[in-house]
């Protein structure tokens, strides 16, 4: 334990077993069919707020978004980019095949590719909310997508998926690409409305 870093050592304080319970809710939250009627809400809520064209350039931007999200991080998993771009950045395996952690790490499923960094998870979620809590409007809304991006981001520690600095930068990569996205639908939606 003396020789793990920061990250690796906030990984275990938040890493445990926590029973099949804990496991199958984490595993679930992990998903994508727990959040498919946060989707159906988000592009009803989009449609009555702004109309059908909105909603239509809001799906392509919203597809633009996560797509570019989980492209960049495919990129920095599978080239090692970031050790390229910054030395002091290890290039390293999710915690579950760490050598580092693994022994001592809980590990729901190893039904996962050997790379963590940077999330996907985090990227694509923290994408969907940078661009739809703007567009929707509703401060109880974007604490709501706040709370549910963080409870994603969790679940990837719980199941050994992702180290805490590989969700941060997965965030940062999402809130970038969504935040993009979000300012390339203003611009459609008053091309749209003028047309």
């Amino acid at each position: 334990m003396e020789n793990l870093n920061f990250d690796e050592r906030l990984f275990l304080l938040l890493n445990f077993d926590g029973g099949a319970v804990m496991d199958w809710l984490m595993t679930t939250i992990s998903g994508t069919a727990m959040w498919i009627p946060l989707y159906l809400y988000i592009a009803w809520a989009v449609q009555r707020r702004w109309g059908w064209k909105s909603l239509a350039a809001f799906v392509v931007c919203l597809v633009l978004a996560m797509g570019l999200a989980d492209m960049l991080c495919g990129i920095f998993k599978h080239t090692g980019l970031l050790k390229n771009l910054w030395e002091a950045f290890p290039a390293r395996n999710r915690p579950m095949f760490d050598p580092a952690v693994r022994d001592l790490a809980y590990v729901v499923s190893y039904a996962h590719g050997p790379y963590g960094t940077v999330s996907a998870h985090a990227a694509t979620t923290a994408a969907l909310a940078a661009l739809s809590a703007p567009v929707i409007g509703k401060r109880w809304f974007s604490w709501f997508i706040a709370v549910a991006v963080l409870i994603i981001c969790y679940s990837r520690i719980y199941l050994a998926c992702h180290y805490p600095l590989d969700l941060l930068l997965g965030l940062g990569v999402g809130l970038i690409s969504g935040w993009g996205m979000y300012l390339l639908w203003r611009k459609l939606d008053i091309l749209l409305k003028n047309s």
